[in-house]
Formats: structure tokens, C-alpha cells, sequence
């Protein structure tokens, strides 16, 4: 993962282009797309050749970065981004917007000039007004007719226009950042009716309300009033000029014994404010973005503007809640497949113990959506989660009941081969081989179930073995039938034989009694 010290000069964000419009960098997203982190977001704007670009490396801690020009024209165009650690925020990466010039006279085509400044605004958690010499109606003015060009945004979808055309302007401002006034070549003294006053109490003065209801008044305090609503948080620094004028063109370039020892101490303490108050970028609802949502969020904002419709803020913050949401879906999907590929040995045991474990994922897969998904249309994403994680848990399960399959059956094969060896030796073609058939199957049904980590379909396939093997048995039981059978009629033969032998003797011998006696009686005749 890139690291924003990795980002050793800024890059064009977002693009004006005269020929293409305005036109997001894919070199700037790409950089935006590898920061995980929450970020700060500090934009300038203001008119061109004030000094923006200065104040803008300072902060990077460099002297060096964004371009500065020494012409009266004005030197940035569009939107640069330099992407840097935090100093004083760790985990958080600093992220510095320089936004093109306002009013360059000698510029062509000004039409993009409204949007270059209005995403300034929009995309920045703590906006830097850059202005030179004074905080007088005039500045105000200046401020006002360009903080009107937000009026261009739409805050809600749908909703019904002022008769001006205009929005409350209060609508706007949880979308806009804390606001700093850097008042440039300041040289006046910091003092109200003979009293030492601060910067702050200066830029309040100057935004004060005029008593009174004439025309005159409500036309001064107007601009005054749309600053203060439109910035409930601000903050004032003055800088003296930093060097001779024929120094500045190379301001840049000049060590510090030869700028300005003051206008040194104002730098360092408006960096020093910068860095420590600044808060990271959020959008309503009170969600921080990371570096990956605020390039999503620069790329909605310029297609709403590029499309030719009125950008609406509550439509972009829809939008990207919706990228985000899928997003955080599709990261707790993967998590919850990862989680059972490592934690799952299947086949499991039981039933309940797969939907154990696949409830122990889901469980933390939604908690990793929750903390990255947006509140808005949560529940919907949420519903859409479940509904991904319950197809990947049929696979899931369907996997296990194969694998519960495969060691069955492989058990089965193996207890079996006993009896595929007795039925290779005839054993069971003898009188009385069924019986033996039957007790050699019940000790294999016996160790079957004693043999562990079968799985959820154990019986089912012990169950299908029983039954493909009845063909088998049936042919054993008619053998042993027809054998037993034989054998009764051999004993019949024998018995039936052994009868007629014995009636044979009994026969011969009554015969040989029956002669015995006849002859006895002729010996008698023959003697007398």
C-alpha cells in the first residue's frame, strides 16, 4: 500500500481544461485510492497572485511543492493535490488543495472559475481565504460575490426554490468547512479605539453588523451576514510582507535571514494552528472519509457538474454512501468466506456445528460492515449482505456434505474390502454363508460408527451403502437357501437309504430264521 510519504510533489487533481471541461486525474485517484486512512483536508482559494501557493508548501513542510508563479497571471490551474503524513495527527494523512486563481483578467475562458472554487469548498475540511492588505467592505465583498457562487449547489434533491432561486443559505453549512481569513502584506495596526485587539476580534470587527434597517445598511450587512452563517467556525492570521519586493519574485528560494523575522513567526504560527485544529474532512451525518472516499467523492461532485446539471450535496453524499455500502459489502462477503476457508475442517461433525461456525463469521463479517458501511440505506445493504453471505454458506454447506460424502464412502470402501475378500474365497457359498455374510456385516456397520469425523452425512451414506449392497445380500441368501436346501434332500437320500438297508437286513434276516427253521424240521424228518 502506498504510503503519502511516497508523494514527494503535488499532482493535478482536478484539471480545467479548456477544451475537455473540468476533468478528475486518474494519477491523483489512484494516489487518493491508497490512503486507508481518515483525512485532513486543507484547501486555499482566493484571488490570483496572493501568495496561496507559499502557504500551502509551508504547510507540507517543504518550501518547495506547488507551483508559484512571479507573473501577474495566475500560475495554477485547477485543482493540485499534495498528499502528505500528518504532523500532528497520527494515522491520519494531511491532504493540501490549491485551488487556480480567482479573477485573472488575462484568462480567456473564466466559465470553470465558479466550479473550481465551489469544489475547493466542497471537498475541504477547513477552507483558507487568501486575500492581501486589508479586511475592508471591499474584502468582504470579495468574499461574499465568491461565496455566492455556492448558491449554484443544490443542497437537497427535489427541494422547492426560494422565488430569488436561492437556497436558505444555513442549508448549506454542515457541508462546508471552518474557515480561515490569511490576510497577506498586512500592514495597518491591530488596534480598535486606542486598544490592542487580536486577529480574531479583527476579522469579527470587520464582519460586525451595522445597526440600522436604510437600503445602505442592509446592502453592508448582507455579505457580512452570509459569511458569518456560512462560517459559524473561523479564524483570522495576518502576515507582514515577507520580503523586499524585488525579493519576492524568488520567495521560494530565500533563506530565512533574509525574509522577514515576523512574518517568519506568523507562518509558523498559522501552521502550527492548521495542523493542530483542522478537523479531519467529513460529510453530514458526521462520517470521516479516508483518502479512498474523497477521490469518490471529487469524481461525483464533476460528473454532477461536467453532466450540465445543478450539483445536489445530498444526492452526492447518496452516492457515495451507495459506492461505499457496496463497497463494505463486498469487503464483508470476502472476510466471510475467508473466515470459513480457514476456520472451517470439514466435513463437520454435525449439522449445528458447521452453523456454529458459519454464525461466528457472519457475526463478524457484519461488524466489519457496519464500521465501514454509511448510515444512509444501511439496512438495505445489510439485507443485500446476508443475502450474499447465505449463498456462499450454501456453498459452503454443500461442500461440507460432499466432503462428509467422500470420507464415507472411502471408509466404506475400506471396511468392505474384508467381504469382497471372503466373497473372492467363497465363504459365503456354503450352507450357512448368509449368517456369516450377516454377522461380518453388522461389525462393519459397528466400526463404521465408531470410526470419528465422518460428518453431517454419515448416515445417509451408510444408509445408501446398506442398499446398494441388498442385490448382494439377496444373492447370498438364495445361494445359502438353495445349499441348505440341497442339503436337507442329500440328508433325506441318506436317511431314506439307510431306511431300506435296514429293512433289507431285517428282511434277509427273517429270511435266514424262516430257512433255519425249515431246515431244522427236514434234519428231524430225516433222522427218523
Amino acid at each position: 500500500m502506498a504510503s503519502a510519504t511516497q508523494m514527494p510533489a503535488p499532482v493535478c487533481l482536478i484539471e480545467n481544461s479548456p477544451r475537455k471541461g473540468l476533468v478528475v486525474q486518474q494519477e491523483a485517484l489512484q494516489v487518493l485510492s491508497e490512503i486507508p486512512q481518515p483525512v485532513v483536508v486543507v484547501g486555499i482559494t482566493g484571488l490570483y497572485r496572493t501568495g496561496k501557493s507559499y502557504l500551502m508548501n509551508r504547510l507540507a513542510g517543504q518550501r518547495k511543492g506547488f507551483s508559484m508563479g512571479s507573473g501577474v497571471q495566475a500560475h495554477t490551474k485547477g485543482i493540485w493535490m499534495w498528499c502528505v503524513p500528518h504532523p500532528c495527527r497520527p494515522g491520519h494523512t494531511l491532504v493540501l488543495l490549491d485551488s487556480e486563481g480567482l479573477g485573472d483578467v488575462k484568462k480567456g475562458d473564466t466559465k470553470n472559475d465558479t466550479w473550481i472554487f465551489v469544489l475547493t469548498v466542497l471537498l475541504s475540511s477547513t477552507l483558507i481565504y487568501n486575500s492581501k492588505g486589508s479586511i475592508d467592505q471591499r474584502a468582504v465583498e470579495e468574499l461574499y460575490y465568491v461565496m455566492k457562487l455556492t448558491e449554484r449547489v443544490k443542497v437537497k434533491a427535489g427541494l422547492e426554490e426560494r422565488e430569488d432561486g436561492l437556497e436558505e443559505a444555513g442549508q448549506l453549512v454542515p457541508f462546508l468547512p471552518t474557515f480561515v481569513w490569511a490576510v497577506r502584506d498586512f500592514t495597518l495596526q491591530l488596534e480598535k479605539d486606542g486598544e490592542e485587539i487580536s486577529e480574531d476580534e479583527y476579522l469579527e470587527d470587520a464582519l460586525e453588523l451595522e445597526a440600522g434597517d436604510s437600503p445602505e445598511t442592509q446592502r453592508c450587512n448582507q455579505p457580512r451576514e452570509c459569511i458569518r452563517q456560512s462560517f459559524p467556525h473561523r479564524k483570522c492570521f495576518i502576515f507582514d510582507q515577507p520580503a523586499s519586493r524585488s525579493d519576492l519574485v524568488r520567495l521560494e528560494e530565500l533563506q530565512d535571514d533574509e525574509m522577514s523575522h515576523e512574518f517568519q513567526q506568523q507562518v509558523e504560527k498559522f501552521c502550527r494552528h492548521i495542523w493542530e485544529k483542522s478537523p479531519p474532512k467529513t460529510i453530514p451525518g458526521g462520517r470521516i472519509l479516508t483518502g479512498n472516499l474523497l477521490g469518490k467523492l471529487a469524481e461525483t461532485y464533476v460528473e454532477a457538474i461536467e453532466s450540465g446539471a445543478v450539483p445536489c450535496l445530498e444526492s452526492a453524499v447518496q452516492a457515495l454512501a451507495e459506492m461505499e455500502n457496496t463497497a463494505a459489502v463486498k469487503e464483508a462477503v470476502t472476510l466471510y468466506r475467508d473466515l470459513m476457508e480457514q476456520r472451517a475442517k470439514l466435513p463437520t461433525e454435525t449439522v449445528e456445528e458447521f452453523l456454529e461456525l458459519h454464525s461466528q463469521c457472519e457475526q463478524e463479517a457484519l461488524e466489519l460492515f457496519r464500521k465501514r458501511a454509511f448510515e444512509e440505506g444501511m439496512s438495505q445493504f445489510q439485507a443485500e449482505l446476508k443475502r450474499q453471505v447465505e449463498e456462499v454458506k450454501e456453498k459452503f454447506c454443500t461442500g461440507n456434505e460432499e466432503a462428509s460424502r467422500a470420507k464415507c464412502k472411502d471408509a466404506l470402501r475400506k471396511l468392505f474390502q474384508d467381504i469382497e475378500r471372503r466373497l473372492g474365497d467363497r465363504v459365503y457359498t456354503v450352507a450357512g454363508g448368509f449368517q456369516q455374510f450377516q454377522a461380518d456385516l453388522l461389525a462393519l456397520v459397528k466400526n463404521y460408527r465408531e470410526m470419528p469425523g465422518k460428518g453431517v452425512k454419515a448416515a445417509a451414506v451408510l444408509e445408501e451403502f446398506l442398499q446398494s449392497i441388498k442385490t448382494l445380500a439377496t444373492v447370498i441368501l438364495t445361494v445359502d437357501q438353495i445349499l441348505k436346501d440341497k442339503e436337507e434332500e442329500q440328508k433325506r437320500e441318506q436317511q431314506e437309504q439307510s431306511e431300506r438297508a435296514e429293512r433289507k437286513r431285517k428282511w434277509l434276516k427273517m429270511i435266514l430264521i424262516a430257512l433255519s427253521v425249515l431246515f431244522g424240521v427236514v434234519s428231524v424228518i430225516i433222522a427218523l
